[in-house]
């Protein structure tokens, strides 16, 4: 296979020695050939471990379980965990491999089978290095490829949210700041017809010579100007056409009282006596804050109640509103969209003051902290990416949770099938009475082991014994749960030998 670096091949290199030494220096009692095929087979599985690491995990396991598996499980045990962790760490999807362990594990019984006749020990061995050997090391290598992607993604998913979140944030400052200019507009249109309106009476008065009237129509005709030129500036700057709903200097109770002849169940807890003392910037902060509160209350949460409170203490006035969180159809809608939010958010903040929203004391509440002298407008949050990357922590914490109980689950599973097989071979290995007795030696095999049960024991109850040359060995229990048993020896196919041993 092509290596984009000739670093990949020095380190494909050195995986495959150190993959292969241990085939190379165990005891194992194979010929050279078995040896050499072993090796060449580890060679081709790192050759094509980074473009099919599936292929390369596949060829290591059909190794194992072509030769005999209790001998080639220690040393192609390194073989195994490395290529099951570099295919964990370089697949995409888990059910490949998955797969692959479970095609082997049912693999592994007819051929265990056909090697150890009805003894099934074998074959839990083979499911026990399955999921030691590949499952563990495969799951490690997922976690750190999950961790790696979910690190990027969370960064990803971060910085696309920030910039969706600054283009709506910078609407909503904009409509906001129209909105500030038209309420400049109402002020300082006021004002400005005012100062007409004496212009003009001194521009009528007879007392005065014709130079100070002169001066006084300049005076009003400028005046006049000025608003008209406000107007159209104060025009253009606005995003809407419609005028706004609430009167020019309108005062939080007369807003409150306004909603609550419009239906809305609301209630004024506390207020200023009125908005003289308070800076016309704060005043209408004061105002939006709730005005943009009462209008969410009543789109989100209709019919519940809802509480206002405006006090001033020292240096700062509070602006709190809170709602009952309403359920409609079975879902709870406490909070806005979150644009209006975000422009009361900005209309707050050139005041001078932070606004904070969200669920407190099972109600959605709105609070809005002012200074009363105003202030500097405070710094922008911009810790959105900050956000978006500490849910993502959260989600690789509980992925790793997840991966942790998979090997608890397999190791769960493998000592259930370890206890049912013990109790089955307990139970289908014994030998009855009677069918020993009818036993001759020199009887054929096939005669005998038509007497015999399913299952055999694995070696003499007292511990293994040589066997004698040229015969075969089996033992079978006399009674369930004993460490008595039968000893039968064959050789040429027929019964040589038998004796009861323990």
């Amino acid at each position: 296979m092509r290596r984009e670096h000739p670093r990949d091949r020095l380190v494909d290199l050195l995986l495959w020695t150190a993959l292969a030494a241990p085939v190379l220096l165990a005891g194992l009692p194979y010929g050279a050939w078995v040896r050499a095929l072993a090796v060449a087979v580890l060679g081709g599985a790192v050759l094509v471990a980074r473009a099919r690491p599936l292929l390369a995990l596949a060829l290591v396991l059909g190794l194992v379980l072509g030769l005999t598996p209790e001998q080639f499980l220690v040393p192609c045990a390194p073989a195994l965990a490395a290529l099951g962790w570099l295919a964990g760490l370089r697949l995409d999807r888990p059910r490949p491999a998955v797969s692959l362990m479970a095609a082997v594990g049912v693999l592994g019984l007819p051929l265990t089978l056909l090697r150890e006749r009805p003894l099934l020990w074998g074959w839990l061995t083979v499911l026990i290095a399955v999921a030691t050997l590949v499952f563990v090391p495969w799951l490690a290598g997922r976690c750190v490829r999950q961790y790696g992607q979910l690190v990027r993604s969370g960064w990803e998913l971060a910085a696309r949210m920030e910039r969706e979140q600054q283009v709506v944030a910078d609407r909503e400052r904009l409509r906001e700041r129209s909105r500030i200019a038209a309420d400049m507009h109402d002020s300082l249109g006021h004002e400005l017809a005012l100062i007409a309106v004496r212009a003009a009476a001194f521009e009528v008065d007879a007392d005065l010579p014709e130079r100070q009237r002169q001066a006084a129509r300049e005076l009003r005709e400028s005046t006049a100007a000025a608003t008209a030129r406000l107007r159209e500036a104060i025009g253009v700057l606005r995003t809407d056409a419609a005028p706004p709903f609430a009167p020019a200097d309108e005062t939080v109770p007369q807003l409150v009282e306004r909603a609550r002849e419009s239906g809305l169940a609301v209630t004024l807890t506390a207020a200023p006596a009125d908005g003289s003392a308070l800076p016309p910037m704060t005043d209408r902060a004061v105002h939006r804050v709730v005005q943009e509160s009462l209008t969410n209350a009543a789109k989100h949460a209709p019919g519940a109640e809802v509480r206002v409170r405006v006090e001033q203490s020292g240096p700062t006035v509070t602006v709190r509103v809170s709602n009952a969180l309403v359920a409609e159809g079975g879902s709870v809608t406490p909070e806005s969209g979150g644009t209006g939010l975000v422009g009361l958010d900005e209309r707050v903040r050139l005041a001078g003051g932070t606004l904070t929203h969200g669920v407190v004391d099972g109600a959605f509440t709105v609070t809005a902290t002012l200074p009363v002298a105003g202030g500097p407008a405070r710094a922008v949050d911009t810790s959105a990416a900050a956000r978006a990357h500490a849910e993502a922590r959260a989600r690789v914490r509980r992925g790793v949770r997840q991966a942790l109980l998979a090997p608890v689950a397999v190791l769960g599973a493998l000592t259930v099938l370890a206890g049912g097989l013990w109790l089955l071979t307990e139970s289908q290995s014994v030998l009855a009475r009677a069918s020993y007795d009818r036993m001759r030696v020199g009887d054929p095999r096939p005669q005998v082991e038509r007497l015999l049960p399913a299952f055999s024991m694995p070696d003499a109850p007292d511990g293994p014994e040589p066997t004698p040359p040229g015969q075969d060995c089996v033992h079978y229990r006399t009674e369930s749960f004993t460490d008595r048993a039968y000893r039968l020896c064959f050789a040429e196919g027929r019964l040589v030998s038998k004796a009861v041993r323990g």
